[in-house]
């Protein structure tokens, strides 16, 4: 069975972002999308980074999902320890724009700031 968390304090998201979030959900597949936030192995830190949309039927059972105003949020449990107390934030600058992740977890951010080390 599949957890549901509440999004108080799990993973911050600003509004800037969730309009953003909305706006490429829009642009994707008509089925019902889920926002994956992951950490894997890898950039110039030790770990980057990860978000991609879901569609329900690849969720796993020992995903948590994250409850959000209008969408829902899946990340696996080893990626939450990492993820947790994190903002997303969005701006849209032409140089360091995207997706911003606050990470209060990580001891050390790259330059870019898309990947950490903990």
């Amino acid at each position: 069975m599949i957890n549901k968390l509440s999004s108080n304090k799990i993973i911050k998201i600003t509004d800037s972002a969730l309009k953003q979030i909305s706006v490429l959900k829009n642009l994707g597949s008509k089925n019902k999308l889920y926002l994956r936030i992951s950490v894997r192995q890898g950039g110039c830190s030790g770990m980057s980074y990860f978000m991609d949309f879901e569609l329900k039927e690849n969720i796993k059972n020992t995903d948590e999902i994250i409850d959000y105003d209008n969408f829902q949020i899946v990340c696996d449990n080893k990626s939450l320890l990492y993820l947790y107390g994190m903002s997303l934030d969005y701006t849209d600058f032409l140089i360091g724009g995207g997706f911003q992740f606050i990470n209060p977890n990580a001891i050390q951010t790259c330059g870019c700031g898309k990947s950490f080390r903990v």
